[in-house]
């Protein structure tokens, strides 16, 4: 496989390498440092306005909102996620992680207000007293006279991180600040903080800077920040592209920290690393593939014990009892067998392995088909996303690139064989490319852009349907009155995005469990973005929708006249008679069976034989009750037989 850095001379488009944040697609476990900077600037208001958007909070407090914020999400959506809070550049100092001989914190202007570990209630209810103004607000928000050297405030983030998430896959730093000169007469700050930075970085925590910017100034990175934080971006030409947080144009500073932190939240949804993507024979690449859709439901993630002193965790135990004996049953005790016939077929785990082996895992490229010939309803499982992965074949992401380029570009799909794991059961599926994000014409801007392991239905995966007989077609001008008010009413730039539409069930779920850890007030009503505007529909399609429900009754009712008219036309044809059966006598009822034909079946057994019905005609006929079940019945028959013979 030839490496990326060759072939210059080809086509931008075949060599061209997609760019994708494998990070953000890695399943582990997160350790988040929120470090705010206190000082005058960060707690000066801004200027009164008497616009009701206007912009009300320092950024300071803005910076706090939105960590209040992140930590009630990540304590639903990420459980086991930690997450910290450091103040630098306070008057105050805390920080217990290294002590001099003489008990003098060695860190000074810096509070670790809330400690790296897994949110809990009470840090949530501290910093929302914090941000509403509790005892200790003036203390720990008093800005320290001299300036915060900031390769102290990495070195307590990098001690943080040793001792707290020795261990973590994923650890960040996120730096608020609006000052982009810290150092501005300090060469040897910048320097120790350059240090400080490439220590963090050797450890594998990465630093993201979000900066604020007031009215029409700027915060220039070039001064300190682009010797601190590392970019894919950073160029010599551009620097580091690094989001700016303002106000204005109806944006507030706390929505626009909020859309910057958000975007660097990092998804879990690790599927498989590194399996071979066969192009064609002897062409194969490396990939890795991500489970980026996931629907999200409400989990219960322990039971309690409410009936001691104090509630308790329960730990649930399971154990096996044989019916017959009431012994306890081991795992080893059991096989698993499938249902043939009637019979029972078992398997030892070694032939249950044999009988799951197709093969490696790999995707295996069969053939390529026009888009077009792929169904939506096709879809038998949620998609798969891939991209490359240069660990096992080097030039795998340019491959990949040239792949979902011509893809794109011929408006094709791949049609593959895929078994993603071992002992996985194999799949044809579809490989479709989707375009970038940014890119005009794209349909889901919200995911991201690359190939798709589409699965496809096998023969056996196919149900058969029965149309109706008769189908009652619409005009064409209920069909033109109709599009128009579909054409009026489309969501925005005709497309559904996700993002915009919370799940009303779930955020509900949530904001109860907030309210009861907090010991809020439960709210009365559930936010749902995704119901209705009913007014602005009114006002777009209403005389439109009067119009077409009109002529939908008007139709509606020549349709049911017509039918009635056939109706009463068939009622007038003469009915044939019913097909009289030949040599089919009728059989005889209970009433009238004689005594001594009754004797006779008695005598015979041929009364078992007789139907449940015949039976309690019989009985009725003499009786008797006929009630019970037919064993009864008969019995009361045979007794009526012996007393009156």
């Amino acid at each position: 496989m030839a490496d990326a850095s060759r072939d210059n001379g080809r086509d931008d488009n075949d060599e061209a390498e997609q760019e994708i944040d494998e990070a953000s697609f890695k399943a582990q476990k997160d350790a988040l440092i929120l470090a705010i900077e206190v000082s005058a600037s960060m707690l000066t208001p801004p200027p009164h306005s008497d616009a009701k958007k206007a912009d009300r909070d320092s950024p300071l407090q803005a910076a706090l909102k939105c960590a209040h914020h992140l930590m009630e999400q990540r304590i639903i959506s990420n459980p086991r996620d930690m997450m910290g809070i450091l103040l630098f550049g306070t008057k105050k100092s805390k920080f217990r992680y290294a002590d001099d001989d003489q008990g003098r914190l060695s860190h000074e202007n810096c509070y670790v207000f809330t400690d790296l570990d897994v949110p809990a209630a009470e840090d949530v209810k501290a910093i929302r007293n914090l941000i509403e103004g509790g005892e200790d607000e003036e203390d720990i928000l008093m800005p320290a006279t001299k300036t915060m050297p900031m390769g102290n405030v990495l070195f307590c983030a990098n001690q943080i991180f040793t001792t707290k998430a020795a261990n973590f896959g994923s650890r960040r730093l996120f730096i608020i600040t609006d000052n982009d000169d810290p150092h501005s007469s300090d060469r040897s700050g910048i320097a120790s903080a350059a240090v400080r930075a490439k220590d963090l970085y050797d450890l594998g925590v990465s630093i993201e800077l979000f900066p604020i910017a007031r009215g029409d100034s700027n915060f220039d990175l070039t001064k300190f920040y682009d010797d601190i934080v590392y970019g894919a971006s950073l160029t010599e030409a551009d620097g580091l592209i690094v989001p700016v947080s303002r106000s204005g144009d109806g944006l507030t500073l706390l929505n626009s920290l909020l859309t910057n932190i958000n975007s660097k939240q990092t998804p879990k949804r690790a599927m498989f690393s590194n399996l071979p993507f066969e192009i064609a024979p002897c062409l194969r690449i490396s990939v890795k593939g991500f489970n980026v859709l996931h629907r999200q439901t409400p989990a219960r993630t322990c039971y309690i014990w409410l009936d001691g002193e104090r509630p308790q965790l329960a730990i649930g135990e399971t154990t096996r009892i044989a019916e017959d004996s009431t012994r306890t049953v081991y795992k080893t005790d059991i096989k698993k067998a499938y249902k043939f016939g009637g019979e029972f077929v078992y398997f030892t785990p070694e032939e249950q392995k044999t009988l799951r082996d197709f093969g490696p895992p790999v995707i295996r490229i069969l053939g390529f088909k026009p888009r077009a010939s792929v169904p939506f309803w096709a879809s038998v499982k949620k998609s798969i996303f891939i991209f490359p992965s240069e660990e096992d074949y080097v030039g795998s992401a340019r491959v990949f690139s040239a792949l979902w380029q011509k893809l794109l570009r011929d408006d094709k799909v791949a049609i593959a064989w895929c078994i993603v794991r071992a002992n996985a059961q194999p799949i044809i599926a579809a490989i479709i490319p989707s375009k970038g994000q940014e890119e005009e014409g794209s349909s889901t801007p919200f995911l991201p852009s690359g190939l798709w392991i589409y699965p496809l239905p096998f023969a056996d995966d196919l149900r058969e349907t029965k149309r109706p007989a008769e189908v009652c077609q619409s005009s064409d001008e209920l069909k033109s009155r109709m599009r128009i008010i579909v054409q009026q009413l489309q969501l925005p730039k005709a497309m559904y995005n996700p993002t915009k539409y919370p799940n009303p069930a779930l955020q509900w779920h949530y904001k109860i469990l907030k309210a009861l850890a907090l010991d809020e007030e439960v709210p009365d009503k559930a936010e749902d973005a995704t119901e209705p505007r009913y007014k602005a529909i009114g006002k777009r399609v209403g005389g439109y929708l009067e119009e077409w429900s009109e002529k939908l009754e008007e139709e509606a009712g020549l349709v049911s006249t017509s039918k009635s008219l056939k109706r009463e036309a068939d009622d007038d044809v003469p009915c044939r008679p019913a097909k009289q059966r030949r040599g089919s006598p009728e059989k005889a009822t209970g009433s009238s069976i004689t005594q001594a034909q009754l004797k006779a079946a008695v005598e015979s057994g041929g009364i078992a034989k007789m139907t449940v019905a015949q039976l309690r005609d019989v009985a009725g006929a003499r009786g008797l009750s006929t009630g019970g079940r037919k064993m009864e019945v008969v019995e009361r028959i045979e007794r009526w037989v012996e007393d009156n013979s």
